[in-house]
């Protein structure tokens, strides 16, 4: 039997933030972040260098703590109350979403929900459907349901569903759907998911948003589930946020 020359396993080797993007540590983003604050070893010995490769069979640690190249990947849909902040991690010591899923397994917000708005988050630990997910390029709807302090009129409404220029930034089209039975009650779906998009969008016009809850985030919903409470994701839904973002 012939032995195997080392160097045929040189295509193993993949780039640091993609090892711990699959490991579920973090984003590639997010990953280049800890990589350049120095918190990533390799080894034993720190690596800085974004476009540094490992072997899978390298030690990789982060912040002392092994990163093994398998995972049990895991997926969830939260159901947000208000008073909650969407990080892992609060300094100031206020209440985050993880204090609402006790699980042992590392998972991590998908995109941000203001404090006060309510509905769809979903949290990971599959880094390269949740960097898809939150990019702009794969236009992956989001549904709103925008509770405003007086009737929406129609022409606000056609303009933010045009697209408009807010901060030097123009945003998107969207589809607004104005309720009916009260002008106040606003549906809205977006693509883009820019930093508190919809607040601002009406606040152009001089609305205040009285409530603001995700209905949607893709193809998943919060039907079923009180505030607070949370639930996995089936195979299917899961296959399907994957097939919105090219990776199915």
């Amino acid at each position: 039997m012939k032995s195997t020359p080392s160097h045929e396993h040189k295509d193993q080797h993949i780039r640091l933030n993609k090892f711990l993007a699959d490991a579920g540590i973090a984003s590639r983003r997010k990953a280049d972040e800890l990589i350049a604050s120095g918190a990533v070893k390799v080894n034993g010995c720190v690596v800085t260098e974004l476009g540094a490769k490992v072997h899978p069979g390298d030690l990789i640690t982060v912040e002392g703590k092994p990163v093994s190249p398998y995972k049990h990947l895991t997926y969830l849909v939260l159901n947000k109350p208000k008073d909650y902040i969407t990080t892992t991690h609060d300094e100031r010591g206020r209440k985050t979403v993880l204090d609402l899923v006790p699980l042992k397994t590392r998972i991590y917000p998908v995109g941000r929900l203001d404090r006060n708005t309510t509905g769809v988050l979903l949290l990971t630990n599959d880094g390269e459907l949740a960097a898809r997910l939150t990019h702009p390029r794969y236009g992956v709807e989001r549904e709103y349901l925008v509770g405003l302090d007086k009737p929406l009129d129609p022409r606000h409404a056609a303009e933010i569903a045009r697209g408009i220029k807010l901060d030097n930034d123009t945003t998107g089209p969207a589809e607004v759907i104005i309720s009916p039975k009260d002008a106040r009650q606003v549906c809205i779906i977006l693509r883009e998911g820019k930093n508190r998009e919809v607040r601002r969008l009406f606040e152009h016009f001089d609305y205040a948003v009285r409530k603001l809850h995700r209905n949607r985030y893709g193809t998943i919903s919060v039907r079923g589930l009180a505030r607070g409470e949370y639930r996995h994701l089936s195979r299917q839904e899961v296959l399907s946020l994957r097939k919105l973002v090219g990776l199915a």
